[in-house]
């Protein structure tokens, strides 16, 4: 079964425009060099964005994890803020965008004299991908919810491989939900060093129990905008709240869970490693955190200002 990034097919995608490193192509002409840093290594960062109702959601706070990774990996893009939010805008323009997009910004060090990893071959000159897609969460996944298992890859420390970095580098991730995908799951949970339960393989996760809401202290987990928006409503709302290091049994024990991610929101889960959480999905705590986060989201987008699309 899909994950929690399942959408349904949208005709529309097949005629929008592709940004390119300036250029604006048709889906069939979007292509790199072979040589391409990206291609060659994972040597770039990424972040996701939604559209919604004519404005990039939380836009700022996506940037500044961009910027923030860029600057981790020593990467000079060569363009502010600004002038990286007005390509996206023109893509959006080019594309006639207002409303129920996905988007994802890649930016990689671009072309090498050479297929190997040392930056000191780049060329100078990174590579921008912009991809805009008419995409919506699958309707049918917040009754069916998801299905979790555990994995044996963990999530790593920020000196072994930082899980916080948005990286093109993702194929400890892939080989974690490979895992889930054996055990017939449709997500995987991936525990911390310790082993704490930190995070699934592409989205944040937090559990309920008598009302009280759990997740990681957030070390080994993803740095997920979507994550801290609902840490947010939680506090704001009177919603208890613990951060903390939960054994994997925690999670079984829990009488709901859902996933956070830009994509999907909050997105139910209905069973982890076979332990059925309670039928009734979205649970009432789910329920209550998804509105307010709805809520949220159209506050952000009757906001203006120059990050509108």
């Amino acid at each position: 079964m899909p994950g929690s990034q399942d959408f349904a097919a949208d005709p529309r995608n097949a005629d929008l425009l592709i940004y390119v490193s300036g250029a604006l192509v048709p889906r069939a002409e979007a292509k790199v060099s072979i040589f391409d840093a990206g291609f060659v290594l994972g040597d770039g960062v990424w972040e996701g964005l939604r559209l919604h109702k004519g404005r990039l959601l939380f836009l700022e706070t996506h940037l500044d994890r961009l910027y923030d990774g860029l600057a981790k990996i020593e990467l000079d893009i060569g363009l502010s803020r600004e002038a990286l939010t007005a390509e996206i805008q023109k893509t959006l323009g080019a594309n006639r965008m207002t409303d129920g997009a996905h988007l994802r910004l890649m930016v990689t060090r671009g072309e090498k004299a050479a297929a190997n990893q040392d930056p000191r071959n780049w060329l100078g000159k990174p590579t921008i991908v912009i991809t805009a897609e008419y995409k919506q969460p699958s309707p049918a996944i917040v009754t069916r919810g998801l299905s979790l298992a555990t994995s044996q890859v963990i999530c790593t420390p920020a000196e072994m491989f930082d899980m916080r970095l948005n990286s093109h580098s993702r194929l400890n991730l892939i080989t974690a939900l490979l895992d889930a995908i054996k055990a017939g799951a449709d997500e995987a949970v991936m525990l911390d060093p310790g082993g704490h339960v930190s995070s699934c393989n592409a989205t944040n996760l937090f559990w309920a129990k008598d009302g009280r809401v759990r997740t990681s202290l957030g070390q080994f987990c993803f740095n997920g905008v979507t994550r801290a928006n609902v840490i947010a409503l939680c506090e704001a709302n009177g919603i208890a709240l613990e951060q903390g290091h939960f054994p994997l049994a925690d999670l079984h024990g829990a009488d709901e869970a859902f996933v956070t991610g830009t994509f999907g929101g909050l997105t139910p889960v209905r069973e982890v490693d076979g332990h059925a959480l309670p039928p009734a999905l979205p649970g009432p705590v789910t329920a209550r955190l998804r509105a307010l986060y709805e809520a949220l989201k159209d506050e952000d987008a009757g906001k203006s200002g120059a990050a509108d699309a």
